[in-house]
């Protein structure tokens, strides 16, 4: 496939102005790329975050993403489209890194609720802000008399 891309948002701008000639279904080890034709440029559909080339593993779910950008006429080339290959196996690396982090981000709310809770449900006495500053301020300034005349 090209190394140039073209991302969703230029790709569904071209296909709303009816500028896409053409798309081209490429089969790939791992699944189904896009190359799309518009004036005289061809450019594969780069993933979003990515920005490599985007590949469905699916091709029920890219003619799906096709339609859906109002393109429904394609041909495919499933001559190098290998399910079996490892790249077919494999998980997005990321995913594992995103579970984890969602896994941490849920067992800290849990833990900040409970401390809340807790200090909701606390029943030893308390001070008033007003008071405690009151103080606060009394020994500041006792200090401060103390160092003045030392």
């Amino acid at each position: 496939m090209t190394t140039e891309t073209i991302d969703h948002t230029t790709l569904s701008r071209l296909a709303e102005a009816g500028a896409v000639r053409s798309a081209h279904v490429v089969g790939q080890a791992g699944g189904w790329g896009i190359l799309v034709k518009y004036g005289m440029t061809e450019r594969a559909l780069a993933a979003q975050r990515s920005h490599q080339v985007r590949i469905f593993r699916k091709l029920e779910t890219l003619v799906n993403y096709l339609k859906g950008m109002g393109i429904v006429r394609f041909d495919v080339d499933a001559v190098n489209y290998d399910p079996d290959s490892p790249e077919a196996a494999r998980s997005r690396p990321d995913s594992s890194a995103k579970m984890k982090s969602a896994h941490e981000a849920a067992a800290y709310d849990k833990w900040l609720k409970a401390e809340i809770q807790e200090a909701i449900d606390d029943t030893s006495p308390t001070i008033p802000h007003d008071e405690v500053m009151r103080d606060v301020r009394a020994v500041i300034k006792r200090a401060r008399a103390k160092r003045a005349s030392a």
